[in-house]
């Protein structure tokens, strides 16, 4: 056995050992991760991302997989020649969008997820808030400023909810099992009416009602970056509270970190924004001292 065949073993011993304190820790507990993004569109990183799901699966951890498909949901709306409108990054959605996306999601993307992980030698199964009445939603409301008279006026988005009630007892019955809970961000209201809620605050309410500890948000960018572009390893509440006033977080950022911060004060240990891009970077954040990403904590 060459030198370089010794050191590469050595390397990969050394990391499981690094590995093993955050094995012993979190074993039992739940990860709810939210997929979507880039990594949707590339069957390699699919791969990449239901071998981590796996992996965490094996070693003792409950992974809870949201996916979106928001791009998916406009490529068939297109396709079918059904005009799209956004309101704050929210898209208008009338009975017939409604239809639509709860086919794109709990139909194609579900399945087509749930494949992945079985390939990778998991158990998966694929949900929406729909089963086992998980999530109860309630229908969003929004408000917008008049440009010219910059006054408060309501906006009807139709069919788009947010999570009022979440029962896990599907999911704990589902990881109890072996299995891995993969769903879809679709839920009915009290009184029957389907909703297309964001995935990002369907993972943020899913991971608070399990107590979860972690969520991770996989995006497309390396995580908070500060005015510089410089990455921001660790922040409370009170940082993104005064980031957001000077502006040094923005745009789609915004929602993402209000929903980490709801779900670690709800209940949820810690949440991620990570760079669903880079291979394995869910593990990187999480099982190596190194890390990735951009970790909230209360």
């Amino acid at each position: 056995m060459t030198n370089s065949t010794n050191d590469r073993m050595l390397a990969k011993a050394e990391t499981l050992i690094e590995a093993l304190p955050y094995f012993q820790r979190y074993a039992g507990r739940s990860f709810v991760v939210k997929y979507g993004g880039h990594a949707m569109g590339d069957p390699e990183a699919a791969q990449d991302f239901a071998e981590d799901i796996v992996l965490l699966k094996a070693v003792g951890i409950n992974p809870v997989v949201v996916h979106g498909g928001g791009p998916q949901i406009g490529a068939m709306l297109k396709k079918l020649g059904v005009e799209s409108r956004f309101v704050d990054g929210l898209r208008v959605t009338d009975k017939e969008t409604a239809t639509i996306a709860e086919m794109v999601l709990s139909g194609a993307i579900n399945k087509e997820l749930v494949g992945w992980i079985t390939q990778a030698g998991g158990k998966a199964i694929g949900i929406s808030g729909k089963d086992g009445k998980m999530v109860v939603a309630e229908k969003v409301s929004r408000t917008v400023k008049d440009p010219d008279s910059q006054i408060e006026q309501a906006v009807d988005l139709g069919f788009v909810g947010e999570p009022k009630e979440v029962d896990t007892t599907i999911l704990e019955t589902a990881s109890k099992a072996g299995m891995i809970p993969i769903i879809a961000p679709i839920a009915s209201d009290a009184q029957g009416h389907t909703y297309n809620i964001n995935a990002d605050t369907m993972a943020g309410a899913i991971a608070s009602a399990l107590g979860a500890a972690r969520l991770f948000l996989l995006t497309d960018v390396a995580g908070v970056l500060d005015k510089d572009g410089t990455l921001m390893t660790d922040l409370k509440p009170v940082d993104i509270a005064r980031m957001r006033a000077d502006g040094t977080i923005s745009g789609g950022m915004i929602p993402k970190l209000e929903t980490c911060v709801h779900a670690v004060e709800g209940g949820c240990e810690a949440a991620v924004v990570l760079d669903g891009r880079v291979p394995h970077a869910m593990l990187l954040e999480f099982f190596t001292s190194r890390g990735a990403g951009t970790l909230i904590s209360a």
